[in-house]
């Protein structure tokens, strides 16, 4: 029995740290794509900073999984604050800045 209980906290958490990779390196690969004058028109913090945070986070993310490290993974605190901060960038900066439209320049001349 306490094999199998075993067995379901290892799946469990397995399960739970891909969910958490996956997020992390979406973050990651969104703000790749983003323009870096979006973040700056919806006054967010840089994108070098969000690539930095989401790219950080996204190694943690890498390195607690289970299944790729063996055994449970370290997890912990520095795995739930590598998730809050690309669930922060995919609710909070991500809508802002796909939302922000590229300024027209003023025409110059007559015409």
């Amino acid at each position: 029995m306490l094999r199998l209980t075993n067995s379901f906290v290892i799946f469990l958490f397995s399960a739970l740290s891909l969910a958490a990779l996956v997020i992390e390196v979406w973050a990651f690969g969104d703000c790749l794509t983003r323009r870096a004058s979006a973040f700056y028109a919806e006054g967010k913090l840089k994108k070098t900073t969000w690539l930095l945070l989401t790219g950080i986070a996204a190694l943690v993310g890498v390195s607690g999984v289970p299944l790729i490290r063996g055994g449970i993974g370290f997890g912990g605190l520095l795995s739930i604050a590598a998730v809050v901060v690309a669930i922060v960038y995919l609710v909070d900066v991500r809508p802002a800045v796909r939302g922000a439209r590229p300024q027209r320049r003023p025409r110059r001349g007559s015409w």
